[in-house]
């Protein structure tokens, strides 16, 4: 797909989750050397698209992408997303000045594709308060930015609002894999058909699902080499993403040299999946479904009603990615990123949470299991 700055290939590089080693202080610090090689790997395969933020690795994801892309190869021959969270803003001004840090930290002049970052929830208004849309919009007039969209962790009725809002975005970032496509939770599809009807090319993040889908139960793994013993099961991932119609590119965020090897090796000659793949998928889906899990659908009720501002549905969902893919990374930060401003630990067991549950779920015990777990 072509857009402003010519041809996207189908795979882009997350800068979330770099490469560490034990600094002098014995504080972690991102591994400049091995980073390099990984972007070195990338570019040499022909795939171009960088994706960082401001808050990504403590704020130092956007100046390594400097130190290894922005100062080691010309600039037309790479593109740069990078995102603006006005939710770690003390006010308007401190979120208007993260774009000039962004410019500073990357050294890019310019961002292909900029990013009002994380919206739904209660962070969307923040965004609106302080006049960022017109902020940005005057930035994209001024040649700053080539493509302006945003990202959104929360369901389709929250997009479309949004885009109803703001139909001037040129993209949108969305969370679509394969397991999430059918979820009540995480409403894949329903989004990516809201995104497609507003007629806007959207950008894929999690598509591994943060890696736990190369973590499957044997029994569904088993249905994917039995479809195609040669096909790693991150290929399965990706493929079903890129897929898609109208899909921009598929982010991965790639830590180690050998998934950069193993994703490019993928996505170099990219081939959509066949039905018969699709049916496989299908039945991997199945199969997750039928693992016992906590039947929380996020409709919030528990988070409005919580005297403490527990994040509820946050706790309940690394529960579930333990319980579904016993990936102890990705439930932890799962729990890190969307649990920790309302910790399971700070529940006061009054049980008003459990009182308006459509599900019935014994919330109060779910949340110190969490917290036994995750604290």
């Amino acid at each position: 797909m072509t857009y402003t700055g010519g041809e996207i290939p189908k795979l882009g590089f997350g800068f979330m989750r770099l490469p560490e080693v034990e600094g002098s202080d014995g504080e972690k610090v991102i591994d400049l050397d091995t980073l390099c090689g990984m972007v070195d790997t990338f570019m040499d395969a022909g795939f171009t698209y960088f994706d960082t933020a401001r808050g990504y690795h403590g704020g130092r994801s956007e100046a390594a992408l400097k130190a290894a892309l922005v100062d080691r190869y010309p600039r037309e021959s790479f593109t740069v997303a990078t995102k603006l969270p006005a939710w770690m803003a003390k006010d308007a001004d401190d979120a208007r000045s993260m774009f000039e840090t962004s410019l500073e930290q990357t050294g890019a002049g310019y961002f292909d594709f900029f990013l009002l970052h994380n919206l739904g929830e209660d962070r969307t208004h923040l965004f609106d308060d302080w006049g960022l849309w017109d902020f940005l919009a005057e930035k994209k007039a001024a040649g700053l930015i080539r493509n302006l969209g945003f990202s959104i962790h929360d369901k389709a009725a929250e997009l479309e609002r949004i885009l109803a809002a703001h139909p001037e975005m040129d993209f949108v970032q969305l969370q679509i894999n394969y397991a999430d496509w059918e979820s009540e939770t995480v409403e894949s599809r329903k989004c990516y058909e809201v995104a497609r009807a507003h007629g806007l090319p959207i950008v894929v993040m999690e598509p591994i699902k943060g890696g736990s889908l190369v973590k499957l139960p044997d029994a569904a793994a088993d249905v994917l080499r039995a479809a195609n013993p040669d096909e790693p099961l991150p290929s399965w991932a990706l493929r079903f993403a890129a897929s898609l119609s109208g899909v921009l590119t598929v982010l991965s965020g790639m830590s180690m040299p050998e998934q950069v090897q193993e994703n490019v090796g993928i996505m170099r000659d990219f081939k959509p999946l066949a039905p018969a793949e699709l049916d496989a998928l299908a039945q991997v889906r199945a199969i997750l479904d039928g693992i016992p899990t906590v039947p929380c659908t996020d409709c919030r009720y528990c988070v409005k009603s919580c005297p403490e501002g527990v994040r509820i549905p946050a706790a309940l969902a690394s529960l579930n990615i333990l319980a579904l893919y016993r990936d102890e990374y990705r439930a932890q930060e799962n729990y890190d990123w969307n649990a920790s401003a309302g910790p399971a630990s700070s529940c006061i067991g009054c049980g008003t949470c459990e009182s308006v549950c459509p599900q019935h779920i014994g919330i109060v015990k779910e949340l110190a299991r969490a917290a036994e777990l995750f604290e």
